[in-house]
């Protein structure tokens, strides 16, 4: 066995309609329509059939805060420069969404947010003519803040 790529993500939200609001209205994911009676939904970038699947569960439990076994952050390629991210951190921010991070990977750089329902998500865009392939030094890296 090979796994190929990573598929799709799902998560259980509260409330469909909210977090259509911020994945698709905010993100700019699409929708490919709502599913078992307006409660689940399937959103895209275009890559493929569908990268996330949002379930409606109600009112439940939150993600525990801080470190814990289990899912920590999603992240999602949003560009090719910092501009993109840049752009991306203006519209969070006059949308009221608080960025919790800003960080310097050496092969990329990224927003860190949480969605509607405490999921924590990771915005990056790639450093151009990083060569990942053949430089290894950025595994042992640390991490540096990003200044946009």
């Amino acid at each position: 066995m090979q796994v190929r790529h990573l598929g799709h993500v799902v998560f259980y939200v509260r409330d469909l309609q909210r977090s259509l609001a911020f994945y698709r209205d905010l993100l700019g994911l699409k929708s490919l329509g709502e599913t078992f009676n307006g409660r689940a939904c399937m959103l895209t970038s275009g890559r493929t059939h569908h990268e996330l699947l949002l379930l409606e569960v109600g009112d439940a439990p939150a993600p525990p805060p801080g470190r814990r076994i289990g899912l920590y952050h999603v992240g999602w390629c949003i560009g090719d420069s910092d501009d993109a991210l840049r752009d991306a951190k203006a519209k969070l921010e006059a949308a009221g969404v608080a960025i919790e991070g800003m960080s310097d990977h050496w092969i990329s750089h990224s927003l860190y947010l949480r969605d509607p329902d405490g999921n924590e998500l990771e915005l990056y865009v790639d450093v151009p003519d990083y060569d990942w392939h053949s430089r290894t030094e950025w595994i042992d890296q640390p991490v540096k803040p990003l200044e946009l």
